[in-house]
């Protein structure tokens, strides 16, 4: 579509609560607001979605077209995005399903709106289904207030244990099903590997944008004002590096998960959960006590 026309759909979406007219009238339409692969441009689309269970699915039809929409291709880059469904806003992990569950989930839309299968036998590619999933895994817990820098930091270091253990599981669960595999043939094609990919990057992208800012603005800002503890940020400085490289080298592991040695992976994600969890620990003794004063969000300057 036009950009003009998706403009203009957004806009009266925005001023509406959700709700639009002309073709998308009556119909299950949000806002999607990915990051682009190659600009890092933030994109918003309006999208039709259906309803399973408590999820959401896209579908990456672009009406038939012979290749996948470039929304698509934005959240197997970023796979966390930002969703508007009415009058809600919320971040979201963007899930391509694959093998069975994609095409039994593909069977659910088409029952609930059949223009789909005419979108599938437009084109010969086959189109994607993506579950849209909490951003923040289950069992995050967050803590009760927000109101110091310390507690900002917490939420943060709580969220990126989360996604850790989240990973764990998930990779887990897929190791346990190639392990039950039985009878001739070739073991099933990994039914988690795109949901441990998305998992993972979501996971070192946070990592990496939670690191960055740290070594860029908030240690400088604290050295600053306590140079007696310049040693401790340049092993911070250090463990991030250290960090860094582990998430490069299992990012090489995920490429090949469907043949990935099950002991070498663990080992790989268990020497990563280790390092990284020893180095939060070491933040939190010593840099959490020196922002306990600081107040999140951070006050508004008065007008000079």
């Amino acid at each position: 579509m036009p950009t003009s026309f998706n403009q203009s759909v957004i806009e009266e979406f925005r001023a509406n609560a959700g709700k639009v007219g002309g073709p998308f009238e009556g119909g299950d339409l949000l806002l999607l607001t990915t990051t682009g692969a190659k600009s890092g441009i933030s994109r918003t689309t309006p999208l039709g979605y259906v309803r399973h269970g408590d999820s959401l699915l896209l579908i990456g039809s672009d009406m038939g077209a012979p290749r996948h929409p470039g929304w698509y291709h934005n959240l197997l880059a970023h796979p966390v995005v930002r969703v508007e469904v009415g009058t809600r806003t919320f971040e979201a992990l963007a899930v391509p399903a694959e093998g069975a569950r994609r095409d039994e989930l593909f069977a659910h839309v088409v029952r609930v709106d059949p223009g789909y299968g005419d979108y599938q036998a437009m084109t010969s590619r086959i189109l994607p289904v993506v579950v849209l999933e909490r951003a923040d895994p289950e069992g995050w817990a967050a803590p009760r207030e927000v109101s110091t820098l310390t507690d900002k930091v917490l939420e943060v270091h709580t969220w990126l244990r989360g996604q850790l253990r989240q990973v764990k599981a998930e990779v887990d669960a897929h190791f346990a099903a190639r392990a039950a595999h039985q009878g001739p043939g070739e073991p099933p094609v990994p039914g988690l590997g795109l949901q441990i990919r998305q998992r993972c990057l979501a996971f070192c992208q946070a990592l990496e944008f939670h690191h960055t800012s740290e070594d860029a603005h908030l240690f400088p800002g604290i050295a600053r004002y306590h140079p007696h503890l310049t040693g401790t940020f340049d092993r911070l400085a250090e463990e991030h590096r250290t960090v860094a490289r582990i998430q490069g080298e299992l990012a090489e592991l995920l490429a090949g998960i469907g043949i990935a040695d099950p002991r070498r992976f663990r080992t790989e994600l268990d020497r990563m959960s280790a390092e990284l969890n020893a180095h939060l620990d070491y933040e939190e003794e010593a840099i959490l006590p020196l922002l306990a004063d600081v107040p999140w969000p951070p006050a508004v300057p008065a007008d000079a």
